[in-house]
């Protein structure tokens, strides 16, 4: 028995002329990686903003307003995403056959082919690894131990930073195929040959690919945006939350999930409030008999969910106040949770400041449900969701 060859091995790897499809082609390419480009581009910018929201530096005083910022930008960034998913894979598609081209002879030529190859490969691997862990992360499953959003950031300076070494790399073909008309043939196959003009069956096949991927990309962003935008959540479908929940508010992690459903029900608890060396304690009934304020306020999440609500307590600036710290204190905000990340958290003096910033002992009119932080929690203007944190303990005057 003869043990196969390199030949014979290389006869069963498929090569591009294979592949006789005219809806494949540089002109489809280019034109379906513009939007996705531009979708990536927009991801990118919003999931960076959301990014420096989370932890913002010295130099970027990020404040309360405008009010619904974070509610805008994380929303963009989410139906941004979840578009982009068509669209690759429809650009994977169009570029396949190009994989079974053949290395080039030489030892330099060689080199620049494996240098390209292995920034698209970054850029394929990041990219998906990008939107499947994002869609994971909306759907609150983390089947990983790494922490996701430090990942996320770093991969996507990888996914942007080999996108735009291929853009760079690819830009006279690019060119090229942007100013030929989609149906005019390119070099992705014999069939694409000047001399063979396409018939309207395979102009139309170009084309329908094209349309197709446009419009499942806009499908995508409408079926998911109503989590944002309140009057497209009825067509939503998409969408990982409807708007509605207890108060009609969604809940993204419940009392007994955070640990904190016993501790929050205890009729002893009390509220500490820290300035230096004086503690100041409060119960619940001593807060909801100080001057109460009503806010109308978004929370926002990282899934891109968002939903306005009325909420009622004491401004965190009034609260500070009493105990004769400076309003312009950055404040340390611990909760009773005690499973799950942002149990402690920080509350910048910009927030402080501001008189909507509270601590909410109400929402839309009800004492807080267990689950929406009782006996009570930070609300604040464009933060985002896990920085509101709920079922608060203990409230730390920074000097």
């Amino acid at each position: 028995m003869r043990l196969p060859t390199v030949d014979d091995v290389e006869r069963l790897i498929p090569r591009p002329d294979d592949f006789t499809s005219r809806a494949r082609g540089t002109g489809l390419s280019a034109r379906v990686g513009i939007v996705l480009g531009v979708a990536f581009g927009i991801c990118f910018l919003t999931g960076l903003w959301s990014h420096v929201q989370y932890d913002p530096p010295g130099w970027l005083p990020i404040g309360p307003q405008p009010t619904q910022l974070y509610r805008i930008t994380q929303g963009t960034h989410v139906i941004t995403g979840i578009a982009s998913i068509p669209l690759i894979l429809v650009k994977l598609w169009s570029v396949f056959p190009r994989l079974f081209i053949r290395p080039p002879r030489g030892p330099r030529a060689l080199l620049v082919e494996a240098l390209e190859r292995a920034s698209i490969g970054a850029l394929v691997g990041a990219s998906i690894f990008m939107l499947a862990s994002g869609l994971l992360n909306i759907a609150q499953w983390y089947p990983w131990d790494f922490s996701f959003r430090a990942t996320h950031y770093a991969v996507a300076w990888v996914a942007i930073g080999s996108l735009l070494v291929h853009i760079a790399v690819k830009l006279p073909v690019i060119r090229q195929a942007l100013g030929a008309p989609l149906d005019e043939g390119t070099d992705d196959g014999p069939n694409d040959s000047p001399d063979e003009r396409p018939t309207d069956d395979d102009l139309l096949t170009r084309r329908t690919v094209l349309g197709g991927a446009l419009v499942s990309a806009g499908l995508a962003a409408l079926l998911t945006a109503g989590q944002t935008v309140p009057f497209l959540r009825k067509i939503s479908v998409f969408a990982v939350r409807d708007g509605e929940g207890p108060q009609g508010l969604p809940i993204n992690r419940t009392a007994k999930a955070a640990g904190a459903d016993e501790t929050a029900m205890d009729p002893n608890f009390v509220l500490e409030l820290i300035v230096g060396g004086t503690t100041m304690t409060f119960d619940r009934e001593q807060l909801a008999a100080l001057p109460q304020q009503t806010h109308r306020l978004p929370i926002a999440c990282v899934e891109g969910w968002s939903r306005n609500a009325e909420w009622t307590g004491v401004s965190v600036r009034d609260l500070i106040a009493l105990a004769g710290a400076d309003p312009r204190s950055d404040i340390v905000v611990r909760s009773l949770q005690t499973k799950g990340a942002f149990g402690v958290s920080v509350l910048p003096k910009q927030f402080v400041e501001d008189p909507r910033t509270m601590l909410a002992l109400e929402l839309n009119g009800e004492t807080l449900s267990l689950d929406h932080g009782y006996p009570c929690r930070i609300i604040a203007p464009n933060r985002p969701g896990v920085l509101q944190t709920k079922w608060v303990q203990q409230l730390e005057v920074r000097s």
